[in-house]
């Protein structure tokens, strides 16, 4: 029995064999863990009766007041309640990966000339999807491969709808040209087959059905177009060539590792599809505690199948598992290949704990040397950091950036619109800001900073020193981080809450340099904000910021690379290239684009 007021043995006496979901909670009605069972009695029971748990549920059970279930029609709902009450609840004893639904695909619109189109987030009826690709990385080569090899769009619909000549795509033979009608329905449509087939992984008869184009061609002495589809199939091969791993067989796996070192664990997860290995991603839960291997991978294969889709074939580390999450079928490694591929999975898990480790080293050096800085009593855990941005007072918004243990937390960064104080009144933006986020800190609602960094000298810092008062959080350790001579980077003087002189670090003291990256952060976000607010509010497209870029030339650098995103993406080269547009121009273009 473990060391708790619950009384077990009166509940268990009450709950049924059903299955269904139960919830543990602690005296102050906070859920400690939530879990799922085929038979509610006899789970819930094995908490009570055995004695052999880990040490993460044994403290977890001497905390139990009471216990709640609720019994299902099938095992299936009681994992999808358990899914949905983790997501919710984040209870301290479960071990939570992160939701994480921003998986990258490759998407085909509809109509008659169908675009090509990197995708994340929520699906469209009207178009198809391929994937998920495990890194933004591999659909951008995917997408690349593609084009060179189909010639298929990837403008907007905008952009495609409105085009009175080829753009530079089609120049450097990467499109052809549905917009001016350079090619038939008829031909893009079977260009379009090929490639849902490529995406398919049929990789052999997309290449068969080329090679006989190709040969169809050549013998009809059209030795242009023949050589144009060689040209297709070389780089077909190439890339099917480069694939580290690959199969024989065009078959789509994933391949599920979990490894625990050192009171650590991370998942490994790698896709294969259509036979070629296409790469993996490293999984760290939250965690209280310590977990077996074993029990990381449940957990990992319960949530991460209820948001994606489930592979057609599953190979997981460690085999056998007591239970396997329901509607799921999997096993070990059962040729050379696929030992091949769970051999490297292993290893990147490995490689990626180390790193990890190796990351918050580093980190934890930087905090202890930042600590001995400012003369705090502990380590600096959660810093947080604002910053005000505006353009003569327009547009003001104010960013919180937050870092959590020396490594920035974007989950947690927020920004402020500002709105009621005098424009440019850098001062008041503060205080608003800064009212706003600290409030609720006081009343208890949202997690406490050890540190508060003001971007600012000092008067920016005493308005916060205001503030803090205000809330009753007078004890935050607080420095005003104010500019150096000519905004040069490393001659900041920072204002340190509780000294009566400014302090100046050494360049190369590592508590400095993270001060430094966490007000820059705060900087970029603070900018990146504001430039959106203010097109917002004047309902214009970011190149309207560039000085020398008017409706004309915008519209010109818009239909030359297909929209937005594609002036993003070209090099001051490639914007050369488009007429009207000088190299100073399109060093300021470049330059403008990628401060944000």
């Amino acid at each position: 029995m473990t060391d708790t007021t619950f009384d077990s043995k009166t509940f268990l006496a009450t709950l049924t064999g059903a299955p269904g979901v139960y919830r543990m909670l602690d005296a102050a009605g906070a859920v400690l863990y939530v879990g799922k069972a085929k038979n509610l009695k006899k789970r819930v029971s094995s908490y009570f009766q055995k004695t052999d748990h880990s040490p993460r549920i044994r403290l977890m059970l001497q905390q139990v007041a009471s216990v709640e279930t609720t019994a299902t029609r099938s095992e299936a709902e009681a994992l999808i309640l358990e899914n949905t009450l983790i997501k919710k609840l984040k209870p301290k004893y479960n071990i939570l990966f992160r939701d994480d639904k921003s998986y990258a695909y490759i998407g085909l619109s509809g109509g008659d000339f169908p675009r090509l189109f990197y995708h994340r987030g929520a699906f469209e009826k009207k178009s198809r999807y391929f994937g998920p690709f495990p890194s933004g990385l591999a659909v951008r080569e995917a997408i690349q491969l593609i084009q060179k090899t189909f010639l298929l769009r990837t403008c907007e619909e905008a952009v495609f709808a409105h085009r009175s000549r080829p753009c530079l795509l089609h120049q450097i033979h990467r499109c052809k040209a549905p917009c001016v009608g350079l090619v038939s329905r008829e031909e893009y449509a079977a260009d379009v087959k090929l490639a849902e087939a490529f995406l398919k992984g049929r990789h052999g008869e997309v290449v068969e059905q080329l090679t006989r184009r190709m040969e169809a061609e050549s013998a009809a002495l059209r030795f242009e177009q023949a050589a144009v589809l060689r040209d297709q199939i070389r780089a077909l091969q190439a890339v099917l060539h480069r694939q580290y791993v690959s199969s024989t067989k065009e078959t789509d796996t994933d391949i599920v590792v979990a490894v625990a070192e050192r009171g650590e664990l991370c998942v490994n997860l790698a896709m294969v599809r259509g036979g070629l290995h296409l790469g993996d991603r490293a999984y760290f839960p939250e965690l209280e505690g310590e977990a077996s291997a074993a029990e990381g991978l449940v957990a990992f294969l319960e949530q991460h199948y209820a948001d994606h889709e489930k592979p057609p074939r599953l190979i997981l580390e460690p085999w056998p598992l007591e239970e396997l999450p329901a509607g799921l079928e999997a096993g070990a490694a059962r040729n050379e290949m696929e030992r091949a591929w769970l051999e490297m999975a292993r290893k990147n898990a490995q490689l990626a704990l180390a790193a990890r480790r190796q990351s918050r080293m580093h980190a934890s050096g930087r905090l202890e040397a930042l600590r001995q800085a400012l003369d705090l009593p502990e380590l600096p855990r959660r810093i947080e950091c604002f910053d005000i941005s505006h353009t003569m007072g327009e547009g003001t918004v104010a960013s919180c950036v937050v870092c959590v243990d020396g490594a920035m937390k974007k989950s947690e960064y927020r920004r402020f619109n500002i709105a009621g104080v005098t424009p440019g009144d850098d001062y008041a933006a503060m205080r608003q800001a800064l009212t706003r986020r600290y409030e609720k800190v006081g009343a208890g609602e949202t997690a406490r900073p050890d540190l508060v960094l003001i971007d600012g000298g000092k008067g920016q810092h005493a308005v916060a020193r205001e503030v803090f008062d205000e809330l009753g959080l007078s004890d935050l350790a607080s420095v005003g981080v104010a500019k150096g001579e000519g905004r040069k980077p490393g001659l900041e003087t920072l204002f340190v809450h509780g000294r009566d002189e400014p302090l100046e670090l050494a360049m190369d003291n590592a508590g400095f340099h993270l001060i430094q990256e966490i007000r820059d952060e705060a900087h970029r976000f603070a900018i990146a904000g504001h430039r959106a607010r203010r097109a917002k509010a004047r309902g214009r497209s970011i190149l309207e910021e560039v000085a020398g870029i008017g409706p004309a030339r915008r519209r010109a650098l818009l239909a030359h690379f297909g929209g937005l995103d594609g002036v993003k993406a070209a090099t001051v080269e490639d914007l050369c290239r488009v007429p009207g547009i000088s190299r100073r121009l399109a060093t300021e273009i470049h330059r403008q684009l990628h401060s944000a």
